[in-house]
């Protein structure tokens, strides 16, 4: 009764309204009536009879425009719609299997409703006016032929109903209209995206903006710690000029020199010119300074002080190591966001910023030597990972997508190519021809069913292809490519791996060289003490053990369900960021593993991995999905431990290692060394400015920067003249004749020795790894094998020998200055044999 009476006040509805946009839900479940029913008049509703308050009919509704149309309507219709039993068969007197008997279409055809035919033809609608949506009610009037496409008798469902009476009419449209029709209909069938609450987006703008905040903020406050460390450590402020340039060291010297050059250039053309076509620093030699030494970031540097105006409002050196500090701090930034983006939580960007610079020690250098490349390059890095993740977190094709990354590393290298003068190292490296070798591979790739035996073999054949086409591809390009092999590299890496032993000077000195050797015990000791290292093992095992599950299912051609991941499923490993830090890691850390010096590109990544992995619920619900956990609901858990382990790690961080930052910025130290600084007055002061020094490297770099002298050797190592160089201006602490020492020195035009005292009177830790045992070694002096013939020296070491002044060393050598740590020696033109 309650259904019967909303039929009518719908009914009521209808006849005001001229008719509804869609009708009522049909009398079955997911059953619609496509188009508004025609309400029958008086007459016909007598035609149609009754057959009792037990089998009372409902009657459908159209609008008012259709009754004209139904008057006209052809006599057979009307004899269907009249009641009669004999037309309407079993309709209303027996059971017709969901109350639908018969259709009847062109040509007086019978079909069952529920045939497909009748299910095409039902679907078909009449087009409409143009922006009329689909299914909306069309004027009868509108249409040219009097066509009937079906009747529709509904049968009684229940004790009260009768069957409903529809009646529909259409025509022929025209092309253009079934055009126009066919774009609504695309149009209106195109799913509308459902707008989030208000308060869901308020929640999102909130959480990105504490994250961000919080990003900036770490930066922030790192660089500002910086500043301040390195301010109380080597009083900078309180300094003159040349105590200043002495704290930076080797390499470091040499890099801050040629940012000096720039600034005292003439014009910008001019200086990248004169670093271009250097022949100020080393002598009897021209090298392309920006090429060999990377002076990108000085060039910029100096260009950034003279564009700004900065020369009349800062000293150069606060601004070189100010625009340092502050890619420290983007660098730190960049952590923050990779773990972010990662774990979905900012929190886990809190918690790397924190582990950083506890194990700043095992971080970053930039403490000690500011100027070093990797303190450029790194921020850049890792910006450049952070990209990386967010491109492959938000891309769902996740092997076309990395194809897009290949594109871009080949670009990136190009362009490398052409900055670095056409560094032929690049093309001809291993990596490219794997990127190339995968592309080609791609390219060639089958479509093929998954999970078939022959989608199988294509995946065997597609990795020996790769292989193949790697090898074959460098090979080629080492052929057509002029290029210059990195020997000594080679032979480095023979003698680190023990395939080759050598008593070349050059090789194990750069093996003794603590960056270059294996990580230490005290090394994974405070990464444990920092609890940074258990955390980033679980966070590794799982992560990996998920990508390799993942791959197996992928071989194997196991479908999902779901194509979408969520919490519930526990599968971390198939989302493609998480497979790329994976690889990312393993690699890095068994470079790490091998030469400690890569352990500052490593612990970073141990950071961010660590710290996503205990904030990401996924990790955890992978967990637990292993272990089957049934006692509480996993999901929950998963939620509380991503929220309480990085809590607690985080506030026992901060009881533990806050009060020790806080001393160290409380603590005035100072780096004092005036032996250094009285030596570079003296070369100032009483040295001819065309003099060439000869020295040891490390005290040559800082002569370049404090003087600028023209000297005969420099702490590079990537070029073989300046590693012979090195090799021999060395020769001065082994024992060789004076003669011999003279005649290397004056064959780099050198005119003052400098011999150090720390290095003649060495008392290294490691054993045979003391500059002056290197050199035993090499010129044979001692015995350094089972087997080896010992060579006898009668001439005692030089360093020790010309110090005391007697013939023939005062014949070649004239002291001229000396300090504790300093001995100068003016190289005697005239030779004067004195008895």
């Amino acid at each position: 009764m309650l259904f019967c009476a909303l039929l009518r006040q719908i009914a009521k509805v209808a006849e005001g309204t001229l008719g509804l946009p869609r009708f009522a839900q049909a009398r079955r479940v997911g059953e619609q009536h496509p188009d508004p029913p025609i309400r029958l008049r008086g007459a016909e509703r007598a035609r149609t009879g009754s057959r009792g308050r037990r089998h009372r009919r409902r009657v459908a509704f159209l609008p008012r425009p259709a009754q004209a149309r139904r008057r006209n309507a052809p006599a057979a219709l009307r004899s269907r719609l009249s009641g009669s039993r004999a037309a309407r068969g079993d309709a209303v007197g027996g059971d017709t299997g969901g109350g639908r008997v018969r259709k009847w279409g062109r040509g007086g055809r019978e079909r069952p409703w529920g045939s497909r035919g009748a299910r095409r033809r039902r679907g078909r609608e009449a087009p409409g006016p143009r922006g009329s949506r689909r299914g909306a009610p069309v004027p009868v009037e509108t249409m040219a032929e009097e066509e009937v496409s079906h009747v529709k008798i509904t049968g009684p469902e229940t004790e009260i109903a009768g069957p409903t009476v529809e009646l529909r009419q259409r025509k022929k449209p025209k092309s253009s209209e079934n055009k126009d029709s066919a774009k609504e209909e695309k149009i209106s069938d195109t799913p509308v995206p459902e707008r989030p609450p208000k308060y869901v987006l308020f929640q999102r703008f909130a959480k990105i903006f504490i994250g961000c905040l919080a990003a900036v903020t770490s930066g922030m406050m790192y660089a500002l710690y910086l500043s301040a460390y390195h301010e109380r450590k080597f009083w900078f402020s309180n300094r003159q000029e040349l105590e200043r340039e002495i704290t930076f060291q080797g390499d470091s010297a040499i890099y801050y020199s040629y940012y000096k050059d720039m600034l005292k250039a003439p014009s910008f053309e001019r200086g990248v010119y004169e670093l271009t076509h250097n022949n100020k620093t080393v002598s009897l030699k021209t090298i392309n300074a920006v090429q060999q030494m990377s002076l990108y970031p000085e060039l910029i540097a100096s260009v950034l002080y003279q564009a700004t105006g900065s020369n009349e409002i800062i000293e150069p050196v606060y601004f070189y190591i100010g625009i340092v500090f502050g890619l420290q701090g983007i660098y730190v930034t960049a952590l923050f966001v990779t773990s972010w983006l990662m774990s979905g939580t900012w929190l886990a960007g809190m918690l790397t910023v924190a582990w950083f610079i506890i194990n700043r020690l095992d971080t970053t250098r930039i403490e000690y030597s500011i100027p070093l490349r990797e303190n450029w390059a790194l921020p850049y890095f890792a910006c450049q990972v952070a990209a990386l993740t967010g491109y492959l977190k938000s891309n769902l094709n996740t092997y076309g997508e990395v194809h897009e990354v290949y594109k871009i590393y080949i670009f990136s290298l190009f362009l490398g190519y052409l900055l670095q003068f056409e560094n032929s190292a690049l093309l001809v490296s291993p990596l490219l021809s794997l990127v190339v070798a995968l592309m080609l591979a791609k390219c060639l790739q089958l479509n093929v069913k998954k999970g078939t035996f022959i989608a199988k073999m294509i995946k065997v054949i597609n990795f020996y292809l790769v292989c193949i086409l790697t090898v074959t591809l460098n090979i080629i390009m080492k052929m057509f490519v002029p290029h210059k092999e990195n020997g000594h590299m080679l032979k480095f890496l023979e003698a680190k791996f023990g395939l080759n032993m050598t008593k070349n000077f050059t090789m194990n000195w750069l093996l003794c060289q603590e960056s270059l050797q294996t990580p230490s015990q005290d090394f994974f000791l405070r990464l444990t003490q920092s609890s940074l290292l258990p955390f980033y093992i679980l966070v590794l095992i799982i992560c990996f053990l998920s990508v390799m599950q993942v791959i197996f299912w992928r071989i194997n051609g196991k479908k999902f369900l779901k194509e979408t991941i969520t919490l519930e499923d526990g599968r971390i490993g198939e989302r493609p960021e998480i497979t790329y830090h994976v690889i990312h890691t393993i690699l890095l850390g068994s470079l790490a593993l091998i030469i400690e010096g890569l352990k500052y590109l490593w612990t970073p990544y141990v950071c961010t991995l660590a710290a996503f992995g205990v904030c990401s619920p996924e990790l955890w619900m992978t967990l637990f999905k292993w272990l089957r956990l049934r006692t509480v609901h996993p999901v929950l858990l998963a939620l509380i431990l991503s929220m309480a382990v990085p809590t607690i790690i985080g506030l026992s961080l901060w009881k533990e290692y806050f009060p020790r930052l806080m001393t160290e910025l409380t603590e005035l130290q100072e780096f004092y060394d005036p032996d250094t600084v009285e030596l570079m007055t003296w070369i100032k002061r009483q040295a001819p400015v065309a003099a060439v020094f000869a020295g040891s490297p490390q005290l040559m770099g800082v002569i370049k920067l404090c003087t600028g002298w023209m000297v005969t050797s420099l702490p590079l190592y990537n070029d073989d003249d300046l590693l012979k160089r090195n090799e021999n201006i060395y020769q001065i602490y082994s024992k060789r004749s004076a003669e011999d020492i003279y005649k290397i020195l004056t064959s780099y035009k050198a005119n003052y020795l400098i011999v150090e005292d720390a290095i003649c009177n060495e008392v290294g830790t490691m054993r045979g790894c003391r500059v002056k045992d290197l050199l035993d070694i090499a010129n044979g002096h001692v015995v350094c094998e089972e087997g080896d013939k010992l060579t006898y020296s009668k001439h005692g070491r030089f360093c020790h020998e010309v110090k005391i002044n007697y013939s023939p060393y005062v014949n070649y050598f004239t002291r001229v200055y000396w300090n504790r740590s300093y001995f100068v020696y003016k190289i005697n033109t005239v030779i004067s044999f004195q008895s």
